[in-house]
């Protein structure tokens, strides 16, 4: 069977010694998308549009340092605590989104501490963008050809050319595309009963459907972590139980509220 052959360069461009990747593009894009919703969101609810100059700061802070520590000791902790100065090296890549999911939730819990915030309201309306970030991420880990999957016969594999010649489940689009359906149902359902859903109940559904389809996903997944606890469930799919669970518990809330 012939299979499509992914060989993209992960450099969009340069300028002399400096490359700007497709990655970083599709980073930038995905922060910059979930700012213009949430300015729909607080204009569309009549919310200051000026309190979100420092949220923003304070997500985009809670995702990179989140996502960098989470790389650091979810995947490859036996380095990193042998070199930690490398920990500072972002350049040379490594984010993970379990780690960037903890930060965002840590730096929302400062924030509507500090703010006098209701934090589930925020997390409600955050859960939707966040779905999106999902995706552009995923596309740039596609654009690096890496987190990628199993090798596959089947009509859906990809030949990753950058890493071998076996043609591979594309677990990045798999994600991907995944979240894309995720961002639109969860749009709908903020649009048609927005404000009328129990606090928590949209963010408790992001988690239940986001780390589902990610926990599926990573049983044809090559493994990330530089470890095994040789149980059959990979690192990915050990952290996000604790997210599925918070999502069901936050569901089961919400329902119970409602009666």
């Amino acid at each position: 069977m012939h299979h499509f052959e992914w060989s993209a360069d992960p450099v969009a461009f340069a300028f002399g010694p400096i490359h700007v990747f497709w990655y970083g593009i599709l980073f930038a894009t995905a922060i910059l998308s979930g700012l213009e919703f949430m300015k729909w969101v607080y204009r569309r609810e009549g919310k200051n549009l000026d309190a979100l100059d420092t949220l923003f700061v304070y997500i985009v802070v809670g995702i990179v340092v989140g996502a960098r520590l989470g790389h650091c000791f979810f995947y490859e902790p036996d380095f990193y605590l042998a070199h930690p100065m490398k920990i500072f090296a972002v350049w040379e890549g490594g984010l993970a989104s379990h780690g960037g999911g903890l930060g965002v939730i840590l730096a929302l819990y400062l924030y509507a501490k500090k703010y006098k915030a209701d934090m589930l309201w925020l997390l409600d309306r955050l859960a939707v963008p966040t779905a999106l970030f999902g995706f552009f991420v995923r596309m740039g880990n596609f654009m690096n050809s890496e987190i990628i999957g199993d090798p596959t016969e089947s009509v859906f594999g990809i030949v990753f050319t950058r890493v071998d010649m076996l043609a591979r489940h594309p677990t990045q689009l798999y994600e991907a595309f995944s979240y894309l359906l995720i961002f639109f149902l969860l749009t709908i359902l903020y649009v048609k009963k927005g404000s009328s859903f129990q606090r928590g109940f949209l963010f408790g559904l992001f988690l239940l459907l986001i780390f589902s389809a990610r926990f599926i996903i990573e049983f044809v997944k090559t493994q990330q972590a530089d470890y095994s606890f040789g149980i059959g469930l990979s690192t990915g799919q050990l952290l996000s139980i604790p997210f599925l669970l918070l999502g069901l518990y936050l569901l089961m809330r919400s329902v119970k509220k409602e009666h």
